[in-house]
């Protein structure tokens, strides 16, 4: 039996940027991940799933030695965003420049992006990273935890981290509930090759059926999301790329550029999932398998990064001074923070998801006045955006 201080299962964007995260402390940190991501090559066609990485987050991956992998893959900064339902004159922009700041964000893959985090954990050199290595059986304790791996070796750990995704073994051995829902539609994902130049706008049409997105990639590459109900996706999924291209140009707007070919395409279901707690004695969640959110904005990892950003400096201060980090005591500093903040994003996810998914008269024009009116906010708006980007707390 092989006795560490601390296991995190799930060697995903967020389990390697915590396990990064907590270099130098001079616990014994081990991460086991099941399956290693696809290595990285310049002329890979564009993956299906991407994140949008907020300014906070790219920061968080910056401090950990991340970032600077992330970039020298491929990310595509973007510097405007278009919001807006039927007529796009009515709509929103939000502009970095109006917020002081470079860039919006950045679309990445998250295989970029777990590449670059798995890259700097194993920099650092106090970190074991065991892959591949699936966990056959768990034993929570709330004293020392207990690890079966497949091929037979166990590990015992004082604090056992789950951040293995949103059916995660870690939770259900711990005993820790979740509530949890499927929403009404279903996502479309088409990697595709455009006409033109690299963008640096989002667009974001709001329809009753689901939302529409387009997210800008490196070169002539661009991730579009239809949100639709299942049937829906499931005929459009089956249509031959000139029939998709066809359909994708009449939903989406005119001016979006035009779509040379799908490169990829895919689809999946959408569920709203939290979990009752996010700590006890001697364990602790993070990301997806501590909550799911709508992916509309494409927020879902940098809020797993800010878990994982907190999760670390609670462990890390307790031990720096003297307490017990793993407690349940200790550990409640971090639920306290995170879980309301969680909560909140995804009530506010879901207002965007449900208040445009319907057309009702009195309440579409209420929509298009606050999409006016935030358009013109000023200071407000101007609040808005770097709150939305990590950067500012009020």
């Amino acid at each position: 039996m092989e006795h560490r201080d601390i296991v995190i299962v799930g060697g995903g964007m967020v389990g390697s940027a915590l396990a990064a995260a907590l270099s130098g402390s001079g616990l014994s940190v081990t991460v086991l991940e099941r399956e290693a991501p696809v290595p990285f090559a310049p002329e890979q066609a564009p993956d299906l799933r991407v994140s949008a990485i907020s300014p906070a987050s790219a920061a968080f991956l910056q401090r950990i030695g991340a970032w600077d992998q992330v970039l020298a893959m491929r990310a595509a900064p973007y510097r405007r965003m278009q919001v807006w339902e039927q007529d796009e004159s009515c709509g929103t922009l939000f502009d970095a420049a109006e917020a002081g700041v470079p860039e919006l964000g950045h679309i990445v893959e998250n295989r970029v992006v777990q590449l670059a985090a798995t890259a700097a954990l194993r920099d650092k050199g106090d970190i074991d990273y065991r892959c591949p290595a699936a966990v056959r059986d768990i034993v929570y304790r709330p004293q020392a935890s207990q690890l079966t791996l497949a091929d037979g070796s166990q590990l015992q750990a004082r604090l056992l981290v789950a951040a293995d995704g949103a059916r995660s073994q870690v939770r259900e051995a711990a005993g820790i509930g979740i509530t949890s829902w499927d929403y009404p539609m279903h996502a479309l994902v088409l990697a595709c090759h455009i006409d033109g130049e690299q963008q640096d706008i989002t667009w974001q049409r709001f329809t009753p059926s689901g939302p529409l997105a387009f997210l800008p990639l490196c070169g002539d590459a661009a991730s579009l999301v239809w949100y639709h109900r299942p049937e829906e996706v499931k005929r459009l999924l089956a249509l031959p790329d000139d029939e998709l291209i066809a359909a994708v140009s009449q939903a989406f707007p005119r001016k979006l550029p035009g779509i040379k070919h799908i490169a990829a395409r895919g689809s999946f279901g959408l569920t709203r999932r939290h979990a009752q707690c996010y700590v006890r004695e001697g364990v602790a969640l993070a990301g997806d398998a501590a909550h799911t959110i709508h992916p509309l904005a494409g927020q879902g990892v940098n809020l797993g990064f800010q878990d994982a950003a907190l999760l670390a400096k609670t462990i890390l201060d307790a031990h720096a001074k003297g307490e017990d980090w793993a407690s349940e005591k200790t550990l409640a500093r971090y639920q306290r923070a995170r879980k309301p903040a969680n909560l909140a994003m995804q009530t506010g996810m879901d207002a965007f998801c449900y208040g445009f998914g319907n057309d009702i008269p009195p309440l579409k024009a209420l929509r298009g006045l606050g999409l006016r009116l935030a358009d013109k906010a000023g200071p407000l708006k101007r609040g808005v955006i770097r709150y939305a980007l990590g950067l500012s707390s009020k």
